[in-house]
């Protein structure tokens, strides 16, 4: 067995290298202690079982002695610091940022923004859309210096009078909720604990609000999001006492599975109570009530008298109340969607009508202002916004600019109970888009008082070009390139290329500073787009699903074979990326081809599929991936699990590890298990690192915080694929 103690002198054999006076030493290593598991008749060993004990002393010393030589280990790299200016730059350009999540209360609108001096954003109120602004809440102020505090959501009630912000720390994401007081700034005594989000439904009164709480503060708690329960808090009564509305305990006829998480939510016109037992399945699990019954619930606590409105095998994605209508995006015999209209009152997805039927474009967002509802339809990477008005049964378009290539839309209602204008806006891979107000019943268009317009440096210089690879068995695969003008495809340029592929998440285009940083710096940008997401619907999204995983990952190294065939790179420059789910794609393609690849980036990665119903948010994660209890599911969870085909003796590409110990997600183990096989296998001489995120979870508000943890994954990637303004200066003769 290979042991970490060697990793310093592997690192002086690596092309490129780090300078020996540079070098730091190294951490214990990680020991084998082999435990065997047998899936029906398969046999697998796991030597890394250990760490999965995040709790044990020894396996806390292990990650924070990883995370201490990583950081000690990218701090030498020239380039990193640069970075880390570049963005901190680009983001100064914009002179304030405006969150997307603009609200409307009567004349009050509340906002977040973020001026370039500030790590996270604060929440603002302004009488009138262009009247002064007044700061309502700084969730930094009074937090001691070095942690990272932030606002994940805020809920303004229906009279403007009350916010509710949801607060968390070190990007745990599961956030406290406070009640603050919009006249006097004051918040109030109780706090509710451990809420997904911080996000709530209000009751139409304002007195109290709706809301489904994690069982533990604990990110790691392994019952956390098992069997959670929608409640009713009422303001000035002790949370401890709210009663529940909907669980699998209180309500057992409704067949409420341990990791499916009940929300209850009025419609926009406060006409109808909703019921959603959200998991990973797109396919909606939702019922209905009279809200009378909700009154009656929080009193007595006696059940509410729940009607079924969609079952999963209606495949309704989403629906949306208008007036007495209720509209349903459905993919029941239409993989590109399509949209029924069933009545509010009694609705039923199997006598709908059909309102929308289905095309060649996907349809991808369902939303509604007071009379007018809008749809999102797509091409698989450019979409445009259609309305329709209940009253006279006419479709118009949204008269965005760009026509059909405007790349990924986006609409917010401001107050759907009481108006229609909306915000909405439009970005591409190289377009920051603008952000406007949209009348529908005018159909105009005017530029947002919360729109912002900075002058990026390159933007000019950015060339788009898509095409399609076909994949191992003849499929063709969409791929997004960008780059600057004046490429030479000679096989010399860093390629960063990226990919998801999971939950039926498409790579929509959008534009990104961190990217500009890099196409600023003369890499090539490839954005794959693999069987998993929607790009070409819901047949493209089953395609790489459960069974048929091993799609998303050929995918993927078909598009860098493209790249490499077509010389925009070499396996010697090439990059591949993938995060979260994604981290499936990154280290199966790793495994099956680690001969392509220069570098890869592993960022808070589902690595050990196998073991994933293990970790807290595995159990919810099982529609998606499948379950160890059913054997072809089970075998497919092998072929996706990376650290079961990691291969000792073999040259693996230089690979760092991300894992944040706050992460809800993907616990810190998952990648930190495939850091310790990685390291202790690869016989390329190139470094494995693990770096180990104390201050952020899955992701981070955290500018700092983001700053620092992306510029580490970056300069780590182009010091190992050969980008000249990241190699160290080379060791002087003696």
């Amino acid at each position: 067995m290979k042991n970490l103690a060697s990793l310093a002198a592997l690192l002086l054999l690596a092309a490129p290298v780090l300078a020996q006076a540079q070098q730091p030493s190294a951490p214990p290593a990680a020991p084998q202690r082999p435990v065997t598991d047998t899936y029906f008749g398969r046999t697998v060993v796991d030597n890394y079982r250990w760490l999965e004990d995040t709790n044990s002393p020894e396996t806390q010393a292990w990650f924070k002695a990883q995370g201490a030589y990583t950081a000690a280990v990218l701090a030498t790299i020239p380039g990193r610091d640069r970075l880390i200016q570049t963005f901190a730059d680009y983001d100064k350009l914009v002179t304030v940022r405006y969150g997307e999540d603009v609200k409307q209360r009567g004349n009050r609108f509340f906002y977040r923004k973020t001026r370039p001096s500030e790590k996270v954003g604060k929440l603002y109120v302004r009488e009138g859309r262009y009247g002064p602004e007044r700061l309502l809440f700084d969730p930094t102020a009074g937090v001691a210096s070095g942690r990272s505090v932030a606002m994940t959501a805020f809920s303004p009630s229906p009279d403007g009078l009350l916010v509710v912000v949801g607060l968390q720390e070190g990007g745990a994401e599961l956030s406290t909720l406070r009640t603050l007081t919009v006249a006097t700034r004051a918040l109030s005594a109780e706090s509710i604990p451990a809420v997904s989000g911080g996000s709530v439904d209000w009751l139409p009164d304002s007195r109290g609000f709706l809301y489904t709480p994690n069982n533990s503060t604990d990110p790691k708690d392994p019952k956390g999001n098992l069997d959670t329960k929608a409640r009713l808090h009422r303001l000035g009564t002790s949370p401890a006492r709210d009663p529940e509305l909907l669980s699998r305990l209180k309500d057992p006829a409704l067949g409420i599975r341990p990791d499916q998480y009940p929300i209850v939510f009025s419609s926009d016109d406060r006409a109808q109570l909703y019921a959603v037992l959200s998991s990973v399945d797109n396919r909606a699990n939702a019922w209905f009530a009279n809200p009378a019954e909700l009154a009656k619930a929080g009193k007595s606590g006696s059940p509410i008298a729940w009607r079924q409105l969609a079952a999963p095998t209606d495949s309704v994605y989403n629906f949306v109340k208008l007036g007495d209508l209720l509209f349903l995006h459905s993919v029941k015999g239409a993989p590109n969607g399509r949209i029924l209209v069933t009545s509010a009152a009694n609705p039923n997805p199997s006598t709908a009508t059909v309102l929308l039927a289905e095309g060649k474009l996907n349809l991808t967002h369902l939303a509604a202002s007071k009379n007018f509802l809008f749809v999102a339809l797509s091409d698989g990477l450019n979409e445009r916004i259609r309305q329709y008005d209940p009253r006279t049964k006419l479709w118009a378009d949204v008269p965005l600019p760009g026509g059909p290539a405007t790349g990924t839309t986006n609409l917010v209602p401001l107050d759907a109970t009481h108006r229609d204008d909306v915000l909405v806006s439009a970005t591409s891979w190289n377009n920051p888009g603008t952000l406007y107000d949209y009348d529908p019943a005018t159909r105009q268009l005017t530029v947002s008082v919360f729109d912002v317009q900075p002058k990026y440096p390159g933007l000019a210089d950015l060339v788009v070009e898509e095409v399609e690879v076909p994949s191992h068995d003849g499929t063709l695969v969409p791929l997004s390139l960008i780059y600057k003008k004046g490429l030479k495809k000679d096989g010399s340029n860093v390629c960063f290329m990226s990919g998801y592929g999971a939950y039926g998440i498409s790579a929509t285009p959008s534009f990104s500073r961190r990217n500009l940083a890099l196409l600023n710096q003369g890499v090539v940008l490839a954005e794959t787009h693999p069987r998993g997401g929607s790009e070409k619907g819901q047949a493209w999204y089953r395609a790489g699903y459960q069974t048929t995983k091993p799609n998303t990952w050929k995918d993927f190294i078909a598009c860098g074979e493209y790249l490499v065939k077509n010389q925009y790179t070499s396996p010697a420059h090439l990059i591949g990326m993938g995060t979260s789910a994604g981290g499936i794609l990154i280290g199966r393609a790793i495994t099956e081809r680690p001969d392509l690849f220069a570098a890869a980036i592993s960022n808070v990665s589902c690595s050990n599929a196998l073991r994933g119903e293990n970790s807290p948010n595995g159990p919810v994660n099982v529609p998606e991936f499948g379950s160890v209890k059913d054997e072809k599911r089970c075998a497919a969870l092998y072929e996706m699990d990376a650290f079961q085909h990691v291969v000792p003796g073999t040259k693996y590409p230089a690979v760092l590890c991300v894992g944040g110990w706050n992460d809800p997600r993907v616990i810190v183990w998952q990648p930190g298990k495939l850091a310790a096989a990685l390291q202790s296998a690869s016989t390329s001489g190139r470094p494995v690192l693990m770096q180990v995120n104390y201050d952020n979870g899955h992701f981070t508000e955290d500018k700092q915080v983001a700053f620092r943890n992306f510029a580490n994954m970056y300069a780590f990637a182009l010091w190992q694929a050969g980008h000249p303004a990241f190699q160290p200066a080379p060791v002087a003769a003696k």
